[in-house]
C-alpha cells in the first residue's frame, strides 16, 4: 500500500507541475488553453470554466439503452454573476500516470489539421513564444528540484561528513547488516591493516569487490571480530565503469545551521548535480559503457517511491527531486514526440524559412512516438526481468 500511495503522489506531484509549466506560459502569451488534464483517460472529474460560474461533471460507469457505458453520472453548475469563463476544461482522469495541456491551434500535440490563424493559436505564435511554452514544463520540474532540494538544505543544515570509521547508517540487505554490524560501531582494523579514517576504511573496502575481509570492530569496550564477502558497486569513470568493493555502510554526518543564501546555493547545486549525474549515465550509454539494463522504468520507480517513503520524508522528497531533474532532462531531449523533439522542429522551420508540411510533421511524430514505444517496452520488460533475478 505504501507504494501504491507513494507513486500516485510523486508521478501525480511531478506531473501536474509539468504541464502546469506548459498551461501558465501558454497563458501569459495569450494561447487559449482547451483542457488541462491529469491522469491517463477515462475522464472522472471535470470542471469546465464558463460564463458566470463553473461547471462540474462526474464521470462513472452507468447504464444507457441496455449497456454500460462511461459516461456523466453528476453534473453540477456553480453561479457566479459577472465572471467570465475561459471555456478550458480542467480533468482529473482515472490513473494519474500522465498528463497533457491541449492549446488552441497546436499541431505537434493533437495534430489538428486546420488552423484559423488567430492570435490565440499556438502556431500564430513567434518562435519565442513556441520554445516558452513547450520548454515551460522542464523549467517547472528544475524549479521543483531546486526547491526541494534548498528546502531540505535549510532544514536540515549544511552536512559535513565525519572521517572517523564509525558506522553512521546501514544499507538494509547489504553484507555488512547481514553480519550484524550496528550503527555507531567503529572498525579498526581490515585484515591487519589499522584503519584510523574513514578515508583508510572506503581505501581498503573499495578495493576488494566480491571479496573475504576480515574485520575488527569496536563496539563500547568490546572487540568483536566479523568475517564479511563485500559486494560491489560500479561507478561511472571518464573512459567507462569502476567496479568498487562494498558492504553497505556510510559515515557519521553531522548537520551544520544553514542560512536562506546557503540553501539557495545549496540548492543549485544539488540541482546541477543531479543533471551531471544522468548525463554522465547517459554518455555511458552512448559509449557502451552502461546498457539499457541499467536503467530502470515504472516499476523501479514504484519501487524506489515506496521504499524512499518507508524511509522518512527526506528521503522521499529527495527521490521526488531526482526524479524530476530526470524528467526534466529527458523532456528537453531533441526527440520527436517529447518537448525538445517539438522545440528542434520549430528550430528547423526558422532556420528554413517556411513551416514543415502536416505530412512530414505526422511521420517525423510516428518516427518519434515509435522510437519512445520500443525504449518504454524494453524499459518495462527489464523492469520485471528484475523482479524475478
Amino acid at each position: 500500500m505504501t507504494t501504491l500511495w507513494a507513486t500516485i503522489i510523486i508521478l501525480g506531484v511531478l506531473i501536474t507541475i509539468h504541464e502546469y509549466g506548459h498551461f501558465i506560459a501558454a497563458r501569459s502569451v495569450g494561447v487559449r488553453v482547451e483542457r488541462f488534464s491529469i491522469g491517463i483517460p477515462p475522464r472522472f472529474l471535470t470542471i469546465r470554466s464558463i460564463d458566470n460560474g463553473l461547471l462540474f461533471n462526474l464521470f462513472f460507469y452507468k447504464r444507457s439503452k441496455g449497456k454500460w457505458k462511461w459516461q456523466p453520472i453528476f453534473k453540477k453548475e456553480i453561479k457566479k454573476s459577472g465572471r467570465i469563463g475561459s471555456n478550458t476544461e480542467y480533468v482529473i482522469a482515472l490513473l494519474p500516470l500522465g498528463g497533457y495541456v491541449k492549446m488552441a491551434g497546436i499541431l505537434d500535440e493533437s495534430m489538428d489539421t486546420e488552423l484559423k490563424h488567430e492570435k490565440y493559436e499556438f502556431m500564430s505564435q513567434p518562435l519565442w513564444g513556441k520554445i516558452w511554452i513547450l520548454s515551460a514544463g522542464v523549467i517547472m520540474n528544475t524549479i521543483l528540484a531546486f526547491v526541494i532540494f534548498g528546502s531540505i538544505g535549510f532544514y536540515q543544515g549544511s552536512p559535513e561528513i565525519k572521517n572517523e570509521p564509525v558506522v553512521g547508517e546501514l544499507q538494509l540487505d547489504r553484507p555488512a547488516q547481514k553480519a550484524g554490524i550496528l550503527p555507531g560501531d567503529r572498525i579498526i582494523n581490515i585484515d591487519g591493516e589499522q584503519i584510523n579514517t574513514w578515508d583508510d576504511l572506503t581505501r581498503v573496502i573499495h578495493a576488494q569487490p566480491n571479496t573475504e575481509i576480515k574485520l575488527l570492530i569496536q563496539r563500547n569496550n568490546s572487540i568483536l571480530d566479523f568475517d564479511i564477502i563485500t559486494a560491489n558497486h560500479i561507478v561511472p569513470k571518464k573512459n567507462g565503469a569502476d567496479t568498487l568493493g562494498a558492504i553497505g555502510i556510510a559515515p557519521e554526518i553531522i548537520y551544520n545551521n544553514m542560512t536562506i543564501i546557503d540553501a539557495v546555493k545549496f540548492g543549485w547545486s544539488r540541482t546541477f548535480a543531479s543533471f551531471g549525474m544522468i548525463i554522465e549515465s547517459l554518455r555511458m550509454l552512448g559509449t557502451g559503457a552502461a546498457s539499457v539494463k541499467d536503467f530502470g522504468g515504472p516499476i523501479m520507480i514504484a519501487q524506489l517511491a515506496g521504499q524512499t517513503a518507508e524511509a522518512g520524508l527526506t528521503p522521499f522528497l529527495t527521490f521526488m527531486a531526482l526524479l524530476s531533474v530526470n524528467l526534466a532532462l529527458l523532456n528537453i531531449l531533441p526527440i520527436p514526440g517529447l518537448d525538445g523533439g517539438h522545440i528542434f522542429l520549430h528550430l528547423i522551420e526558422a532556420l528554413i524559412r517556411r513551416p514543415l508540411t502536416f505530412k512530414t510533421r505526422i511521420a517525423i511524430q510516428q518516427v518519434g512516438m515509435a522510437f519512445i514505444l520500443m525504449l518504454m517496452v524494453t524499459i518495462i520488460f527489464q523492469d520485471i526481468s528484475r523482479l524475478f533475478n
